[in-house]
């Protein structure tokens, strides 16, 4: 953990890994930053752009606010994109920050040998209403709003290895924005802890989520929704590399209540591009918060439980 900023207005700052920043403005309103960009995920530049605003705007999301406005990050190769490829990125991108009636006031460009797009997002929300990712207590139960499995897909995309119905269904994750989870749980009730599935993959963020709560969880690796041929790619063994390495760094927190193959923990710790939220709330709310999401018609997936440990531990059951 980082040491904590000491000016008092900041109400969340960069010690529990949490994933934006909050600045208190007065009793009733507190601004959140954050910022993030990507490397292609897609050939596609248009869905591109869509991609890398949603997952700029998730972190707003999972900090329980609604974001206001954003600065476009872009770096491209000096005479290697057209213009027009370089107008499609940020047109997909302006078509998602539109969607989440975001302002885009501006940004910056450089020259740079590898694409890349992002943006910084600013959102409010009330002091008292902040969502964290290090709040979660023994006996919440644990939930996930999207499945996982893009970094395998993404690298059999990349490979030239994937089909369509792999393809269809990773871009129609990485372009949904997490702004329908977040408004059905705030309408449910006050989630104990919430973060996103980004770039750790769904063990490397849930463990960030029991090391700041010093407590364990539990994961029920059946319930884990994956995207369809993610498993396939995993049992032959098809990760990028930053999936292995987020297994290598949870792996020594983890406990296993019984044998789980290596490529299943591969997956659930693959790294995820805009991913969905995963939250605790008190047992006590979990029928209100199934019925607000099916209210939506959105996708919710109880996916395991906290515990009361002595140090804080993942523990996966297949």
């Amino acid at each position: 953990m980082s040491a904590p900023v000491a000016d008092p207005r900041v109400l969340v700052g960069n010690e529990t890994h949490d994933d934006a920043g909050v600045f208190l403005l007065d009793a009733t309103r507190a601004l959140v930053h954050t910022v993030d960009f990507l490397t292609p995920v897609v050939d596609d530049p248009y869905i591109f752009g869509q991609v890398a605003a949603a997952n700029s705007l998730s972190d707003i999301y999972a900090m329980g606010a609604t974001p206001l406005s954003a600065l476009n990050l872009l770096a491209v190769p000096d005479g290697i994109l057209s213009p027009q490829t370089i107008g499609q990125m940020l047109r997909g991108g302006q078509s998602i920050l539109d969607l989440a009636e975001t302002a885009l006031l501006g940004g910056h460009s450089i020259d740079d040998p590898e694409p890349k797009i992002g943006y910084a997002v600013t959102g409010i929300v009330h002091p008292d209403r902040i969502w964290r990712n290090s709040t979660a207590h023994p006996g919440d139960r644990l939930f996930l709003s999207k499945p996982i499995g893009s970094g395998v897909i993404i690298k059999a995309i990349k490979d030239g290895d994937s089909t369509n119905a792999m393809v269809d269904a990773v871009i129609a994750m990485m372009t949904t924005l997490n702004r329908g989870a977040k408004e059905a749980l705030e309408e449910a009730c006050m989630p104990t802890a919430v973060t996103d599935v980004t770039g750790f993959g769904l063990l490397g963020h849930v463990w960030e989520m029991a090391m700041g709560a010093g407590v364990g969880i539990h994961i029920d690796a059946a319930q884990v929704p994956f995207l369809p041929g993610a498993a396939v790619l995993a049992q032959s063994d098809r990760f990028p590399s930053g999936s292995r390495r987020n297994l290598d760094y949870v792996r020594p927190h983890l406990q296993l209540k019984n044998r789980v193959e290596n490529w299943l923990l591969t997956l659930l710790s693959d790294a995820v591009t805009s991913g969905g939220l995963v939250f605790t709330v008190r047992a006590e709310d979990e029928a209100e918060v199934h019925q607000s999401f099916a209210a939506k018609g959105l996708p919710l997936y109880a996916i395991g439980q906290v515990v009361e440990t002595e140090i804080p531990m993942l523990v996966v059951n297949q």
